[in-house]
């Protein structure tokens, strides 16, 4: 789930969503800001490798975690995105230039660390004519050359809807293909502006067809009613998607859209094993939830 450098020119939409100010978090967020040779042996190849994680673009709560148990999601196509989304921190504005050498230094990446499991996401990269898919399937090509045991995840943009694009990717067959949804329908027009609510289920549904093992990641907090976020279950699950993250919402800026509400662990709770009714395969939900959270344990089975 990702995020943003902030364009200081002030706006009336970013009058209103900053004005709010950040609420307190309630007594279950509690992350343990811990490092430890895991820790600092990913920072150190990542360093030496100019390498992006979403892990520090998206400010994750669960970095700490996931590095001192060696695993991280890679950040390919640079660190700027073409869209802004008003959830998210990562930087937006005019991407730099492809750089061809990425994949191949992911691949090494994963290769020194000794990854069992790769999950590489991406900025948008509306710019380019196939999205970025062929770095996408490159990188993946690499990773299968260097590590043939390690299993991959990417977790791709909606490119348009550009089907020859997913395709591309789909043709190297990861062994898991994650598009977050993100949010509910009635809020995406105003919280994912450059997006659509619909092209996003379709893309499930064409990898799906393709034969891809699917997955997406629903925030909460943002606004929605529970039985919206039970909706975009249903949705996912008629295009028969097969596991699913549901995370908690936490404002990464103040010029970020604030917190409607905090969800108790009880609901995230009840949200599961409503999801495991409808038919997911798995389903990770929790408040510090995010869609590469435990991602080793949801490939198996596939």
């Amino acid at each position: 789930m990702s995020f943003i450098q902030i364009d200081p020119r002030p706006t009336a939409e970013k009058a209103q969503t900053s004005a709010p100010q950040p609420r307190r978090l309630p007594p279950w967020f509690k992350v343990k800001l811990q490092t430890g040779p895991d820790y600092h042996d990913i920072r150190k190849t990542m360093d030496r490798l100019n390498l992006h994680t979403i892990c520090e673009e998206a400010r994750c709560p669960n970095m700490w975690e996931c590095w001192n148990a060696r695993t991280a999601t890679f950040l390919i196509l640079g660190d700027i995105c073409t869209r802004r989304c008003h959830y998210c921190s990562v930087a937006t504005g005019r991407p730099h230039e492809v750089d061809r050498e990425e994949p191949l230094r992911v691949a090494e990446a994963v290769h020194a660390l000794s990854l069992r499991h790769a999950v590489i996401t991406s900025v948008n990269r509306d710019e380019l004519d196939d999205g970025g898919a062929s770095i996408f399937a490159e990188t993946i090509r690499h990773i299968r050359r260097l590590i043939p045991s390690c299993t991959i995840e990417v977790l791709i943009p909606d490119f348009e809807g550009n089907e020859a694009a997913l395709a591309l990717v789909a043709a190297e067959k990861p062994d898991i293909l994650n598009h977050n949804i993100e949010t509910v329908r009635r809020l995406f027009p105003s919280i994912r502006p450059q997006g659509k609510y619909q092209r996003s289920i379709e893309l499930l549904g064409r990898a799906k067809q393709m034969g891809m093992t699917t997955k997406s990641g629903l925030i909460v907090g943002m606004g929605e009613s529970t039985d919206e976020a039970r909706g975009v279950m249903r949705d996912l699950r008629a295009v028969e998607c097969d596991i699913m993250t549901i995370g908690q919402y936490l404002q990464p800026t103040k010029e970020h859209l604030p917190v409607a509400r905090f969800y108790h662990p009880d609901e995230f709770a009840s949200l599961k094993e409503e999801g495991l009714a409808l038919g997911f395969r798995h389903v990770e939900s929790g408040p510090l939830v995010r869609s590469s959270y435990h991602a080793e344990q949801q490939v198996a089975g596939r």
